[in-house]
């Protein structure tokens, strides 16, 4: 069902951008970003309410909603002058009916990717990155999209709660389809005490990649990346990003599904989001699990609007040529 405008919440486009319709192309036919909310948590697993997600991020600023926001790090508006971006509002999404719910959040974000712009999904539990990746690779070819997985869980349980549909098993639905292949799959942030023995021997099978929080401590986030990117170029043609808000630690991103206390640095995670965005073929990225009604002081959404943006500056940068984060004095420009 196509619709303009956010299933919770006011009438509203993520921080003042253009409207358009999902199915309507004509609509954003000059599009490089097309953002999609995806207002799904039906498959949460312990706290829910990333249902509001997406009503949340696209307002949570202190700057004017204008449509417009420079980077100062990169030299490039990603909502304006370098990129052209437009909200589609929110794909309609019951959590008791999450077949239905996938099926349709699939056929908006393959819409989308067909005209070349790039969806941009704002979730929503991590169930929505099945339907969104699967989405992009209809477009770009089943097994040629890599995955990029920022979180503190792997998400490659089989069945959860009797169902083959939820935030915990995404990532095996995927690679099952054959929209993605497992040896290009690399998780960045893992750690804490899931999944089991039996589940870490499937990842294996599949030969994916998980960096572990632990081995990110020893060896650096860039060293990781730099060795996950060459992966996610090997044979694919484009990189989708997943990321979930609670790869961050619980004192960065409280306001999320499953807390898991020593991940990542909100700095660490808007940088890399950044650095992904601005250097690989991103096809495709979802933001999820932000969690409002757990979020105090609004920490949570805030970096979830970030990373939004971060990841519209990495594009915008790569559009312009950009390569490398400007030195020198910030009143130089570019």
């Amino acid at each position: 069902m196509a619709r303009y405008g956010p299933q919770f919440g006011p009438d509203i486009t993520f921080l003042g951008v253009p409207r358009c319709t999902w199915d309507e192309p004509e609509t954003y036919a000059d599009a490089d970003v097309v953002i999609l909310g995806a207002p799904f948590d039906g498959g949460t697993s312990y706290r829910s309410g990333a249902r509001f997600g997406p009503q949340y991020v696209r307002q949570t600023c202190y700057l004017p909603h204008d449509g417009s926001r420079p980077s100062l790090a990169l030299r490039v508006d990603g909502l304006s002058r370098d990129l052209t971006v437009y909200d589609a509002g929110d794909v309609e999404m019951y959590a008791g009916d999450a077949e239905r719910s996938v099926r349709d959040l699939q056929t908006a974000v393959a819409a989308v990717a067909r005209t070349g712009a790039i969806p941009l999904i704002i979730g929503g539990d991590h169930t929505v990155a099945w339907p969104d990746a699967a989405g992009v690779a209809e477009h770009v070819g089943q097994g040629r999209v890599s995955m990029i997985h920022f979180d503190a869980h792997a998400d490659t349980g089989d069945v959860e709660f009797g169902s083959l549909i939820g935030h915990g098993q995404p990532m095996r639905r995927l690679i099952e389809s054959g929209a993605v292949r497992g040896d290009r799959f690399l998780q960045v942030g893992l750690r804490g005490y899931w999944p089991g023995p039996e589940v870490l021997s499937w990842m294996a099978e599949q030969d994916m990649r998980s960096y572990e929080m632990t081995e990110i401590g020893k060896r650096g986030l860039e060293a990781c990346l730099d060795e996950a990117f060459e992966i996610a170029l090997d044979e694919c043609d484009a990189v989708f990003l997943s990321v979930d808000i609670d790869v961050c630690d619980p004192g960065h991103a409280p306001g999320t599904g499953t807390p898991e206390p020593g991940g990542l640095s909100s700095r660490q995670l808007l940088d890399a989001v950044r650095r992904i965005c601005r250097e690989l073929p991103v096809a495709g990225i979802d933001v999820v699990e932000v969690s409002p009604p757990y979020d105090h002081a609004e920490i949570t959404t805030f970096l979830a609007n970030r990373v939004c943006l971060e990841a519209l500056s990495g594009l915008a940068a790569a559009k312009v040529g950009i390569s490398h984060d400007p030195a020198g004095p910030l009143l130089e420009g570019r």
